[in-house]
Formats: C-alpha cells, structure tokens, sequence
C-alpha cells in the first residue's frame, strides 16, 4: 500500500520541479544568459574546474557567476568568491540535489541580463540530479580518472540526461591505472554520439578547448 503513494508523491514533487525549470529558462531566455549545470560525484574536480574556468573567462571579458550547491558549509563558494566572480552558495541540508526551486530563490536580486554565463555547481551525487531539471541550457557530467572507467556503466541516468561529459584529474591517468580508451568507450556505450573533453584543472590540460566549447554556446547577441 505504501509503494504507490510514495510514486504519487514523487510524481507530484518531479512535476512541480519541472514547472518551476520551465519558468526559470524562460527566465534564462530573456535574459540572454546561458546556464550550465555542473555535476559529478563528490571529489570528482567540479569546483576546481569551474574556479579555474570563472577566472579564464573573466580575464577574456566575459560576465559570469556561479551558484554552488553543497550539504552544508560554504567552502566551494569561498573558493570560487576568488575569481572575483559572483557567487551564492545553496545549503541544501539532508537534500542530495538542488531543484529549480533553490535556483529561483538564490536568484534573487541578481540581475542576469548583465551576465553572458551562469554555472550552478551541483550537489556531488550522480543519482539524484539526474531527475532535476534546473532550467540550464547544458548539462555536464563530471567525472575524474580515479573514479574508475566504469562510472557511465554503473551511473547511466546522469550521462544520458547530460550534454557533454568531462574526464577530469586527466594528470594522474597514469598514476591511477586509468584505461582511457575503455572509458571512452563505456561513455559511448551509455550515450553514442556524445561530446567528451579530457581536462586537468591542475595542469590546465584541455582547458581552452573546454573553455572554447562554452563559449560558442553564448548567445550571439551577448558577443556581437
């Protein structure tokens, strides 16, 4: 008896959650700014990726801003905060997500027709965010050469929900025994077709041609 209640409350919650990311993309759509959403499991390099990433893009004259999601702690938006960067922090407490809700209230009082790209750095869990639209434009999947090459296997909702997947910690390959053509071939397996950048935000390692591929996303009008 509990079973279909607890289908009913999910779909109850997914279905409000889808409405509110509609109304934060069309948000979004008027003013000019495209989102991306960021997520791996914990430790994966999102937040060194993404500091590297607000700095880079900065220094090229781009308006950009960040929203960090975590349990608890501001650690990762005090390291972003750096860049120069905005950021807000989202504490989500016992919640393994962030949901277009958060978004809509952490949005207040910023004015994001100043802003050409906005990341949200999500809470680390590849189960959970998968089934939260957020209103981004892009969905990325993280994740990092000492996780292991059969993470898209093992996770498969996340990579097929994303847009673009990233090895990360792409310097300790060699260290950690990691089997790039495997993996590779696994994200392949999950998701044919999809877009794959190998990085390393120690070593800056495939950084620009990340930073390139974001870049051609902005809208036209926020370049020209």
């Amino acid at each position: 008896m509990n079973t279909p209640r607890i289908l009913e409350v999910r779909k109850g919650i997914l279905k409000k959650n889808d409405q509110l990311a509609r109304g934060l993309r069309q948000r979004f759509r008027e003013a000019g700014v495209f989102v991306v959403n960021l997520v791996s499991s914990p430790g994966a390099g999102k937040t060194s990726l993404l500091q590297k990433s607000l700095l880079v893009l900065r220094e090229q004259g781009y308006h950009v801003a960040a929203l960090v999601g975590d349990l608890a702690t501001e650690n990762d938006a005090r390291r972003l905060a750096q860049s120069g960067a905005p950021v807000r922090q989202i504490s989500t407490g016992t919640t393994c997500h962030l949901e277009a809700e958060m978004i809509g209230r952490a949005l207040k009082g910023w004015s994001l027709e100043t802003l050409d790209l906005l990341f949200i750095e999500n809470v680390g869990n590849l189960v959970c965010p998968a089934s939260y639209d957020l209103g981004e434009n892009l969905r990325a999947v993280l994740f990092s050469v000492t996780e292991g090459e059969d993470k898209p296997l093992k996770y498969p909702t996340i990579f097929n929900s994303a847009d673009v997947a990233v090895l990360t910690k792409m310097d300790l390959a060699d260290v950690a025994g990691f089997n790039r053509r495997l993996a590779l071939e696994n994200i392949q397996k999950v998701r044919p077709g999809m877009t794959v950048l190998e990085t390393s935000a120690r070593g800056e390692q495939g950084l620009t041609a990340w930073l390139a591929f974001l870049q051609k996303q902005i809208p036209v009008s926020k370049t020209s």
